[in-house]
């Protein structure tokens, strides 16, 4: 509980004999703080999709305020939750929405605050389409808006984790090569080689006598959205990734499918540089986004570690190269 979270605001009609320690001399070391607030705060949210539906799903809220004034015991916390309950959980979440509940923040911590820090944890569902069947199947995407005011300057973010399969082409390039000494064996004597023969021979364990590894992975990207984005743009932006690495994981699955996703493994060969060069090159044709972060982690088959790259879109003042999982 904060020093201020009591009734200091004169909002709870509770008896003027109750203790209110909130509103005694603070003792003790004096300084400014960097933030102050709640994390963990679990609620209902409303959410469009892709086509404009709206979805519900459980949020885990952070929300923050800065304390600049030294001499002050401590901030109004049940300003904050009795924001985001009111605020967030009745409403569809849109950057607007979000702006409007930190500076909210700062409003209600008039002479004790300048800045403030918003951010939802939240998992997207959203139904996608197989690759060939007619199916779909309902994906949850690992999602973050942040929203933060600081020396006036609104910020508005969105994190997603997209998740996907790579294929080593190192790997590829090998299990080639042990095919060919394969059907160099099978036919290489007989100096002339018979379709139907070779048809059947490809169609047995020893005609494909080896097999590249894949490994699911995950791209992790942040975005910082320019001031004209008016909804979170989370359907836009699983479509911009899911194209710069067209091997999605897939929920409803037929075999079609399953070839069809063997097909585009191999017709998209990766290893954790290429990945990254691909959702950078996409994500730069986004004049909706002033900056991006990506983190992209290949979770080796073959290694009992990870390969990963990280590129930032490489504005000035914008995201560092830093190799922690969404930085600031």
């Amino acid at each position: 509980m904060s020093a201020s979270e009591g009734c200091t605001d004169n909002s709870c009609d509770l008896p003027d004999s109750l203790p209110d320690i909130a509103n005694e001399p603070h003792k003790g070391p004096n300084a400014p703080l960097n933030w102050v607030g709640m994390s963990e705060i679990e609620l209902p949210v409303h959410m469009l999709n892709g086509k404009g539906a709206q979805i519900q799903t459980v949020a885990r809220v952070q929300a923050y305020v800065n304390l600049t004034d030294p001499k002050s015991k401590g901030i109004h916390m049940s300003r904050l939750y009795l924001a985001v309950d009111q605020m967030l959980s009745d409403n569809v979440i849109t950057p607007k929405l979000l702006r409007e509940i930190v500076e909210y923040f700062v409003e209600s911590h008039e002479g004790i605050s300048d800045s403030a820090y918003l951010e939802c944890r939240l998992e997207f569902f959203e139904r996608r389409k197989s690759l060939k069947s007619d199916n779909t199947g309902w994906k949850a995407y690992k999602v973050r808006p942040i929203v933060s005011l600081r020396a006036g300057v609104l910020t508005t973010e969105l994190s997603i984790e997209v998740p996907y399969s790579s294929t080593c082409p190192c790997s590829a390039a090998l299990s080639r090569d042990i095919i060919q000494q394969g059907f160099q064996d099978a036919f290489g004597k007989s100096g002339s080689v018979d379709l139907e023969k070779v048809h059947e021979w490809l169609g047995t364990p020893e005609g494909i006598s080896a097999t590249p590894h894949s490994q699911r992975s995950i791209a992790q990207v942040r975005v910082r959205l320019s001031d004209k984005v008016e909804d979170m743009p989370i359907s836009r932006l699983i479509d911009q990734i899911e194209t710069a690495l067209p091997t999605p994981v897939q929920a409803a699955v037929k075999r079609a499918d399953e070839q069809e996703f063997a097909r585009l493994n191999a017709a998209n060969l990766m290893f954790c540089e290429d990945a990254a060069r691909r959702v950078q090159a996409e994500l730069n044709k986004d004049d909706s986004l002033d900056d991006f972060w990506i983190r992209v982690n290949h979770m080796e088959s073959l290694h009992p570690h990870d390969a990963v790259a990280i590129v930032t879109k490489g504005v000035d003042g914008g995201y560092r190269d830093d190799p922690r999982e969404f930085p600031h």
